[in-house]
């Protein structure tokens, strides 16, 4: 079944049609070569961000690309994003449990 365009899908929804897309090659690569994919596409990513507003349609396409990607190794993997996302964030930040967080500012790395 193909979604409709119009409908906005699920967390769940995605991770399902990816699935049913791409999930026999993926599961065919392996975890690790899919990991590999899965950096290389953040790392276009970090570019377009990098580009930042320049080019708006490319830096969907890239947030799209590294979703797919993560998608595809949480099904590899067994995990459900949805279920994995609600458990640990579905109550706000999961140290303070706040909503926005609450928790001090940690320096940055580096």
């Amino acid at each position: 079944m193909t979604p409709s365009p119009e409908a906005p899908l699920t967390v769940r929804g995605f991770q399902d049609l990816i699935e049913r897309t791409f999930g026999a090659k993926d599961r065919a690569r392996g975890l690790a070569g899919t990991f590999m994919w899965f950096a290389e596409e953040t790392g276009e990513l970090a570019r377009a961000l990098k580009r930042g507003a320049a080019d708006p349609a490319n830096l969907r396409e890239e947030f799209a690309d590294v979703f797919a990607w993560l998608s595809t190794l949480a099904s590899i993997a067994g995990v459900d994003l949805a279920e994995a996302a609600t458990e640990k964030y579905g109550r706000g930040c999961p140290r303070c449990d706040a909503v926005p967080c609450t928790c001090p500012e940690k320096p940055a790395k580096g």
